[in-house]
């Protein structure tokens, strides 16, 4: 096997664009050496895991390019799910699939409404309370951060 040189300025270029897209990782392949870097906070992610109940708490907006200029009201409604960690949201259980769920679906508490991608584990988020699911608040593959608000359930 090939010995392995780092490029100690990839590195830092890679952790400047993780740092500047907001995202949780980077991980590149070139064959068989791979590097990935990671934000420390990915790390943490299972532990506001035990808090989705605090997931029902953002205000109304109706689409997702409402949510940057109302998102810290948006997790203030009663009905919003907020994400419990940082990740990428997927709204299908996988490529070509249908969404979990849609607006205007009917919803029982504990049904899966999307999943996030943290650390290369699939975690569901589950609705906090059955209702109607009115809003969702970002696009599929979409990179979110902890206590985001994902959707709007009343």
């Amino acid at each position: 096997m090939a010995k392995f040189e780092m490029d100690t300025e990839f590195v830092r270029k890679l952790a400047e664009i993780l740092e500047e897209s907001h995202l949780g990782e980077i991980e590149l392949a070139d064959g068989e050496r791979r590097i990935r870097v990671a934000r420390p906070t990915v790390t943490y992610a299972a532990a506001p895991m035990a808090a989705p109940a605090s997931a029902s708490a953002p205000s109304v907006a109706t689409a997702p390019a409402a949510a940057p200029a109302g998102g810290a009201d948006l997790a203030k409604h009663p009905g919003a799910v907020t994400s419990p960690m940082v990740g990428t949201a997927y709204l299908a259980p996988e490529p070509g699939k249908p969404n979990f769920v849609s607006i205007g679906d009917k919803v029982a508490a504990g049904q899966t409404l999307l999943i996030i991608e943290a650390m290369k584990t699939f975690n569901p988020i589950k609705a906090p309370k059955a209702g109607t699911v009115a809003q969702i608040l970002i696009d599929n593959a979409q990179p979110v951060e902890f206590g985001e608000a994902l959707m709007i359930v009343e």
